[in-house]
């Protein structure tokens, strides 16, 4: 596939997909003779897991240097499984974090509900008396 049309699938700038290659947060693209990049399912199936890892705030120089000991070999792989471990981690701790200022929002928002626009709804009925 073209750049063209792995940005569009993936909703993804051509910038972003040649930034990504740049900086290594994908392995590098294959290249037709005349110097287009050809994006294969290999490389697709990268772009799918740096997208989806970066939407889940996934520190890109860790994913950088995951993709840098994959295409190390196995013998990097307690290494690479630490990277996942760690930020998973890290992950966990901001969905606490996301969990507990929902369960605030929440909270403000019952008592709004259950409180002030009661209060709120009486007043404006004696106003109109």
């Amino acid at each position: 596939m073209t750049i063209a049309e792995v940005s569009r699938k993936y909703e993804l700038s051509a910038d972003t997909l040649r930034y990504y290659e740049r900086i290594g947060l994908i392995p590098s693209v294959g290249r037709t003779e005349s110097g287009i990049r050809n994006y294969t399912d290999a490389d697709c199936q990268w772009i799918e897991l740096a997208k989806c890892m970066r939407s889940a705030g996934v520190q890109i120089d860790a994913l950088v240097r995951y993709v840098a000991l994959f295409q190390q070999g196995e013998d990097t792989f307690d290494e690479r499984k630490q990277i996942l471990v760690d930020q998973r981690e890290r992950l966990r701790e901001h969905i606490a974090d996301m969990q507990a200022a929902l369960d605030r929002l929440n909270h403000k928002i019952a008592r709004y509900e259950n409180v002030v626009e009661p209060v709120e709804n009486d007043l404006c009925h004696i106003c109109k008396k």
